[in-house]
């Protein structure tokens, strides 16, 4: 019974730095795309300072709760994803820099649901730019040459997994 009622007493401890850190990503998320989509730029002095700020967050919900899982999925994921842009910019796949940074917070935030939303988030990041691709090419907007932003589709990528793994 006692275990119980620390895990209960702990909740707002858990509860709220992972909100936080869900709110200061949202807040990020904002900011980061309409940066990218005016400037094609995702600023190191944006993207960087959410690693430290996120990840502290989730370990004091993981110290609160007495959970570790979820903080490990978070770093595996961020470091996962952040390899994978790694790798798509070295072989030429018309990832910049920032997106490869971007690309390891989406993965801490979205490692911290579990391993479904990384997968979800990823696949998502590249439909979502590739239909918009496809409709600019469609309508002239754009040629096979066009730079496209990828941050904000990455980042509606992140966020349409997030909301798939509440409504499951």
């Amino acid at each position: 019974m006692s275990g119980l009622r620390v895990t209960w007493e702990a909740m707002p401890l858990v509860v709220a730095p992972v909100a936080l850190a869900y709110a200061l990503f949202a807040a990020g998320s904002v900011w980061l795309a309409v940066v990218d989509l005016r400037d094609h730029r995702l600023p190191n002095a944006l993207v960087l300072p959410l690693y430290p700020l996120i990840l502290v967050l989730f370990a004091v919900a993981a110290l609160a709760g007495g959970d570790a899982a979820p903080l490990l999925r978070s770093l595996l994921g961020g470091g996962v994803l952040f390899l994978l842009y790694a790798a798509l910019r070295a072989l030429g796949g018309g990832v910049g820099g920032g997106d490869v940074k971007l690309a390891g917070v989406v993965g801490v935030v979205l490692g911290h649901t579990g391993w479904a939303a990384v997968l979800t988030g990823t696949a998502a990041a590249f439909v979502l730019g590739g239909v918009v691709a496809l409709g600019l090419l469609a309508t002239g907007r754009a040629t096979r040459t066009t730079r496209i932003a990828f941050g904000p589709y990455l980042l509606g990528g992140a966020w349409l997994a997030l909301a798939a793994s509440i409504a499951a």
